[in-house]
């Protein structure tokens, strides 16, 4: 399963530190960021295919980041 988030994460040092606590947090999940969209995109995939969605906004949210489901029609473009 993939799951997308727009997400308020701008700066690439700050994407690859988030990188490297989700995946040391969720170790079933692979994470990456496409911050040259406008929407400053998450993408998680999950090896075993259930993606907690709001467990992991709550855990952006404690390092001081918003982040928010990307709804299917919207990353279709």
């Amino acid at each position: 399963m993939i799951e997308v988030f727009k997400t308020n994460v701008r700066a690439r040092s700050h994407a690859k530190m988030l990188v490297n606590q989700i995946q040391n947090a969720f170790i079933d999940y692979e994470a990456n960021f496409d911050l040259d969209d406008c929407d400053n995109i998450l993408r998680i995939k999950s090896i075993t295919g259930t993606i907690q969605s709001s467990r992991l906004i709550a855990f952006l949210r404690d390092f001081g980041f918003h982040a928010e489901i990307l709804p299917d029609d919207c990353h279709m473009r």
